[in-house]
């Protein structure tokens, strides 16, 4: 299948590693040409080359902090500036930190809004613009617990579904100027995110970190965690002109994981 996205621009948010990274190559074999962000400039160099490397689109980096408005003014400027278009934006931010509701704090709260929810609704603003000149689609990446809380994980429960009241209201917004928008929520998948939450939860289990992952992937219909690239496989998809009529949804890449319809 031609997914037409060849020639086309695509800012991808924390995308020097993890699930940003893997739609960045993604694109980037279909001739997309990739802006990458993130926090650390030497890294965003090394993937950025190495994303050159294999893929038919021209890749492009800036150090950005994304819970800081002039960091994102000035990456989309920069987008624009290297590419002269933008046509897809694929919104990711790293997770929130661990904890119960008793032991977070206001700080903890207001950090990771304005990291997990903020960012997004700041980045959608400032490349709304070129968006609308024509046409594009928005990519907001969550979380599985946008369909079933996730124990321990309250910041990312509450601020994840946030997304997605978010992408529903702007998919009417948007959807008289071709502008599609839709939330892609990840499972378990073999990230450092991932292993990093099956060691938190070792250490209060008291158990090796190996029979987490067993006990997690026993819980999952297909017995495995997912990889990046299946993850990256399906947001390239809804990225794509191969998708024309699904906006203002949610797309879990889970392996069967959660049980709600």
């Amino acid at each position: 299948m031609d997914l037409n996205l060849s020639g086309k621009t695509a800012l991808v948010i924390a995308s020097s590693q993890g699930l940003g990274y893997a739609i960045a190559e993604r694109l980037v074999t279909e001739g997309t040409n990739v802006m990458i962000s993130g926090r650390d400039e030497e890294k965003l160099k090394e993937k950025a080359r190495e994303l050159e490397s294999r893929g038919l689109g021209k890749v492009a980096f800036q150090k950005t902090d994304i819970t800081k408005i002039e960091d994102i003014k000035q990456l989309v400027s920069k987008t624009i500036e290297v590419f002269g278009s933008l046509q897809l934006l694929i919104n990711n931010a790293g997770g929130p930190p661990a904890g119960s509701f008793e032991e977070l704090t206001d700080d903890d709260w207001q950090n990771s809004f304005e990291l997990n929810l903020l960012s997004y609704v700041r980045v959608i603003r400032e490349a709304l613009p070129f968006l609308k000149q024509q046409g594009g689609k928005i990519l907001n990446i969550a979380s599985s617990s946008i369909k079933e809380p996730i124990p321990g994980l309250i910041l990312s429960n509450t601020f994840r579904t946030g997304i997605v009241g978010l992408s529903k209201t702007l998919a009417s917004e948007f959807a008289p100027h071709n502008i599609l928008i839709n939330t892609i929520a990840p499972g378990r998948i073999a990230t450092d995110r991932v292993k990093h939450l099956d060691q938190i939860n070792a250490e209060k289990q008291g158990v090796d970190i190996e029979k987490v992952e067993l006990t997690m992937k026993a819980a999952i219909p297909l017995k495995r965690y997912g990889t990046p690239e299946e993850f990256a496989n399906v947001a390239a998809f809804l990225l794509s002109d191969a998708n024309t009529y699904m906006t203002g949804s949610s797309f879990l890449v889970d392996g069967g994981m959660i049980k709600a319809i």
